[in-house]
C-alpha cells in the first residue's frame, strides 16, 4: 500500500524523466543519504570506518566504473586493477612532482591518466568480444604490474616501487581522521553515482546498451560501434582511476604496485556480476557483499565453533572462509544469476501490487 504511484501525475517532460519518478523512492534516497552523511559518522567505530566503511565505499565506486564497461557497453574486461593502479600511480605522480597540488586536481588528472591506459587497451574491443578481449584487457594488467614495478620514474626512483602520501587536505581541510577519510569518500562516491545516472539514460547510454545487445544491429541503426565502445572504456577507466587514487590515498596510506594485482580485478567483476550487471544499484550492492561477507565470516565463524565445542585456528577460520565464500557466490549465481539488483526490482514490483496476489 505504501509503495504505489497511485495519484503521482507528471505535469511536464523535466517531472517524467527524473532519475526517481516515484516519491516513495526519492524519499528513501533521501532518508539513505541522511543515515550515511549523519548518521553513520555519529555511531560508526573507528574499526567499522576503517575496515568497513571505507574500503565499501571506494570499492562501489570501482564497482560503478566497472559495471558500465561491463554491464551497461558489454565488454567483458579483467584489467580493472590495472586501471585502478593507474589512476593511483597517476595521481601520486601529480600530487608529489607539482607544488601544492591539491588533493582532487591531482585524483581527476590520474583518472584521466587511467582514461588514457583504457583507451589504449580498448581497442581490442573494435575487432574482438567475449573470451578474447577478456585475455587482451587481462594483458594490461600484466603490463601495468611490469611497468610500476620496473620503471622507477613512475614511483620517483625508490628502488621496491613502494610509494606513500601524508598530510591530504582539500580546501584547507585536513583529512586525516577516519570520519574525514569516509565523508570525502562518500561525497565523491555519491556525485559519481548521479552523474553516471544521467549518462547511463541519456543518449550515449543507449547506445552502449544497444552495442550490449547486438552491435550488429546497432551498427544498421547509426550507431557507431567504434565510438561507443571506447567511449565506455573512457567513462569506465576515468570512474576506475579515481577509485583507484582514492584507495591509495584514503585507505591505503602507502602501496607497490602488487596492491592492484589481478585478484583485484577478478573482485570487481564478481561484484559487478553479483550486484546485478546494468544496474547503478548493482555496483553497490555487490560491493556491500564482496567487502561485508569476509569480514563477517571471519568474527562470526570461531564463535560458532566455539558453541559446538570446537575450536578453530586462525588459518582454519581462514581456509574456510574462502571456501564458504566461493560456495555462495557460486550458489548465489545459480538461483539468481542476474544479480541482487533484480531481487531489488523484483521486490518493488512485489509491493506495487500488495497485498494483492501477483
Amino acid at each position: 500500500m505504501f509503495y504505489r504511484e497511485n495519484g503521482q501525475f507528471k505535469t511536464s517532460y523535466q517531472a517524467d524523466q527524473q532519475i526517481f519518478p516515484i516519491r516513495q523512492d526519492r524519499w528513501f534516497v533521501a532518508l539513505l543519504l541522511v543515515v550515511a552523511f549523519v548518521g553513520v559518522p555519529m555511531l560508526a567505530s573507528d574499526y567499522a570506518f576503517r575496515a568497513i566503511l571505507i574500503p565499501f565505499v571506494i570499492m562501489a565506486l570501482a564497482a560503478l566504473g566497472v559495471n558500465i564497461l561491463v554491464g551497461y557497453c558489454g565488454q567483458i574486461s579483467l584489467g580493472s586493477g590495472a586501471f585502478m593502479a593507474v589512476g593511483a600511480y597517476g595521481a601520486y605522480n601529480f600530487f608529489a612532482r607539482v607544488p601544492d597540488m591539491p588533493l582532487i586536481p591531482a585524483m581527476v588528472l590520474g583518472g584521466l591518466c587511467a582514461t588514457v591506459f583504457g583507451i589504449l587497451f580498448g581497442l581490442p574491443s573494435l575487432r574482438v568480444r567475449g573470451l578474447y578481449l577478456a585475455v587482451a584487457t587481462l594483458a594490461a594488467q600484466f603490463f601495468a604490474d611490469w611497468m610500476f614495478l620496473r620503471i622507477k620514474w613512475f614511483t620517483l626512483d625508490t628502488p621496491s616501487g613502494s610509494v606513500s602520501v601524508s598530510n591530504l587536505q582539500v580546501f584547507g581541510l585536513p583529512i586525516e581522521s577516519a570520519v574525514s577519510k569516509y565523508l570525502f569518500c562518500l561525497i565523491v562516491l555519491v556525485v559519481v553515482a548521479l552523474l553516471a545516472k544521467n549518462l547511463v539514460r541519456g543518449a550515449i547510454g543507449r547506445e552502449w546498451m544497444a552495442i550490449r545487445d547486438m552491435d550488429v544491429a546497432a551498427a544498421v541503426i547509426g550507431i557507431r560501434p567504434m565510438y561507443a565502445k571506447l567511449s565506455a572504456f573512457a567513462v569506465s577507466s576515468f570512474i576506475i582511476g579515481m577509485a583507484g587514487a582514492l584507495w591509495a590515498f584514503i585507505y591505503l596510506g602507502a602501496w607497490e604496485p602488487s596492491a592492484f594485482s589481478v585478484d583485484q580485478s577478478f573482485r570487481l567483476l564478481f561484484m559487478v556480476i553479483i550486484g546485478g550487471m546494468g544496474s547503478i544499484m548493482g555496483g553497490f550492492l555487490g560491493a556491500a557483499f564482496i567487502v561485508v561477507l569476509p569480514i563477517f565470516l571471519n568474527q562470526f565463524l570461531p564463535v560458532f565453533t566455539g558453541l559446538l565445542g570446537m575450536e578453530m585456528s586462525t588459518t582454519m577460520v581462514s581456509h574456510a572462509e574462502l571456501m564458504i565464500f566461493g560456495g555462495l557466490i557460486v550458489w548465489f549465481l545459480i538461483v539468481e544469476p542476474h544479480g541482487l539488483a533484480k531481487l531489488w526490482s523484483i521486490a518493488k514490483q512485489k509491493l506495487r501490487v500488495w497485498p494483492f496476489p501477483y
